[in-house]
């Protein structure tokens, strides 16, 4: 590793070049600003949360990527999303061209080793440095403030990286995290998901050939059903540990056995062959104490990560990253690296977040469906469909008055914002 490395002085540093680290970076270095990302892994890598949603069009194309998106091998286009009743009879679909005639109407499905490595790309495009494969270990403190990150190379070289701000985008590896105890789960949505790949599966066809399918299973657990490219399609389920968990523990036997009461999803998978093996996680929702130290922000999975029901993980983390540069970018400007700074950035993703957790909950409740809440109240199909594109930065209020008439809503958390001194 070459001495001036360490010497080098950044304006950023950015750990993870996930989604939400890339989109910071491709801001800042069209800023002009001194960038480097630290990522642990080597690309392509896999990565789940393929199905972006409308607005996700908003910060693609701030960071310059729009034009990358109608390649056949990265992305498969949405035009709508469905939910199917848990037998599978009745399709209730959104199509997205019906709210509105903007290009972000038209969305995409995406391979996350390929969507991954194109935005890394274009943040290195743009002037950002990127180190791979090298393990960010622990920030680094001066007397009040973040100042730079230890890191591990390849080669097993301990390095020191410092800089007025970094940006924590380490994902579900949370990196701030897990060194401050900031972590606050959420009870209610403890979850698990059990998932794989197949290929050759029936598809839709017209406009919902690229289609999110959220199809119910009894207890509102949910399966997903994700076109992608090389007609290859992700398909999973997601419920409460106890639901899946009775009788048996093995995830092949659980998935089947969930499969064969599920009629949709069966139709679907019936004449395609599973080519990966399965995969599990669990204790989905969470978010942090604070998303802002002095010198140190928080994006993306790094800060909170919300159950994947209405795919908001992809625009949350795009966005973030954006909203993060923008403001990261101005604290360069003004030379203010405190919290405080970062207050604005605070209000405007945890408002956007409340929305979609609002969404979350009456989705989980028994009481619930889409149907009632449309006969009822068929005024708010716009707001609805706003929600779940994730025009996120309005007032919802209307909508969730409305839904409260059949669904437990939370109250919005009251942490998330900058640490205070």
């Amino acid at each position: 590793m070459p001495e001036s490395l360490q010497t080098r002085e950044y304006d950023v540093i950015i750990v993870g070049a996930g989604p939400a680290g890339t989109a910071a970076a491709a801001i800042l270095a069209k800023a002009g600003r001194q960038v480097i990302i630290l990522e642990k892994a080597n690309f392509p890598r896999y990565r789940v949360g393929e199905s972006l949603i409308p607005y996700c069009w908003f910060p693609l194309q701030r960071i310059g990527v729009l034009d990358r998106m109608n390649d056949a091998g990265l992305t498969v286009e949405k035009r709508s999303v469905q939910f199917v009743s848990a037998d599978g009879k009745n399709v209730t679909p959104f199509h997205f061209f019906d709210h509105s005639d903007h290009e972000s109407s038209r969305t995409w499905q995406v391979r996350r080793d390929r969507f991954d490595q194109m935005l890394l790309d274009n943040a290195v495009g743009l002037g950002a440095q990127v180190l791979m494969e090298t393990n960010a270990k622990t920030l680094l403190r001066g007397e009040d403030s973040v100042e730079g990150v230890q890191a591990v190379t390849k080669s097993g070289q301990t390095i020191e990286l410092r800089a007025p701000m970094t940006i924590d985008a380490s994902g579900r590896d949370l990196f701030t995290v897990s060194q401050t105890d900031w972590r606050i789960a959420e009870p209610a949505l403890k979850k698990i998901a059990i998932w794989t790949y197949y290929q050759g599966a029936k598809r839709d066809c017209g406009n919902d050939v690229g289609a999110t399918t959220v199809a119910y299973v009894p207890e509102k657990g949910w399966f997903w059903f994700i076109p992608l490219p090389d007609d290859m399609v992700s398909v999973g389920i997601v419920a409460e540990r106890d639901y899946l968990y009775r009788g048996e523990r093995d995830p092949k036997a659980i998935f089947e056995r969930e499969v064969s009461g599920q009629p949709w999803i069966r139709e679907r998978l019936a004449r395609g062959e599973r080519v990966s093996d399965f995969r599990v996680t669990g204790d989905y929702s969470y978010r942090a104490r604070h998303c802002a130290a002095n010198g140190l922000v928080l994006v993306g999975d790094a800060f909170a990560f919300l159950d994947p029901v209405f795919s908001s993980g992809m625009l949350l983390a795009l966005q973030s990253g954006v909203m993060a540069g923008d403001a990261v970018d101005e604290a360069l400007k003004l030379g203010d690296f405190s919290a405080s700074q970062f207050s604005a950035y605070s209000e405007r993703l945890c408002h956007g977040i409340e929305a979609m957790r609002q969404l979350v909950f009456a989705f989980y409740d028994t009481a619930f469906s889409f149907g009632q809440l449309m006969k009822a109240h068929p005024n708010i199909r716009a707001d609805l469909t706003d929600c779940l594109i994730g025009n996120l930065d309005r007032d919802f209020t209307t909508l969730f008055d409305a839904i409260a008439e059949f669904a437990c809503i939370p109250d919005p958390l009251i942490y998330g914002g900058p640490e205070k001194p």
